[in-house]
């Protein structure tokens, strides 16, 4: 169970790590998924909720550059996660136990990032879901879900390992 333990939270920073450095790499094209659900410009016509919407460009590229800094969080937090359990998965249940804080830091980044970020700011605030082409629900939920159900299993509590 350690190990797997470990893999699960490996996979979860490498995930979020290529997911980093592909927005970093390859900038303008979430960039522009950024712009357009900040600028409301594909939401419905004549909605109420305009008076939200952001038209800076240097606002475009701050909120951009702060989902870019998250996910990289997610990331760094997860591995130095994984790296914590992967040292402790012979120590007792109470040190693995204290091992995993990492992961869960790592788990509540990312779930800031793709569930707050995503579904309450993107999609409630920015009213994302009204658009047909700039709507990053579902994939944020496919990028939340694995890491609230790694965040649970890693939480279960492990006895001291038999010798």
């Amino acid at each position: 169970m350690r190990l797997s333990k470990v893999a699960m939270s490996l996979a979860l920073a490498a995930f979020a790590l290529v997911v980093t450095y592909d927005n970093l790499v390859d900038y303008g094209s979430n960039f522009a998924f950024v712009r357009h659900v900040l600028s409301m410009d594909s939401t419905f016509p004549g909605n109420a909720l305009m008076d939200r919407a952001i038209v800076t460009p240097a606002l475009w590229h701050i909120g951009y550059a702060s989902i870019i800094a998250g996910e990289g969080a997610t990331g760094v937090l997860l591995l130095v996660g994984a790296v914590a359990l992967w040292r402790a998965r012979h120590a007792s249940g109470v040190a693995f136990q204290r091992a995993k804080r990492w992961v869960a830091a790592g788990c509540t980044m990312g779930f800031l990032v793709w569930f707050f970020g995503f579904m309450v700011v993107g999609g409630e605030w920015f009213a994302m879901w009204q658009s047909t082409t700039w709507n990053g629900q579902e994939g944020a939920f496919r990028f939340y879900m694995p890491l609230l159900a790694v965040l649970v299993f890693v939480n279960q509590p492990d006895a001291d390992p038999e010798r």
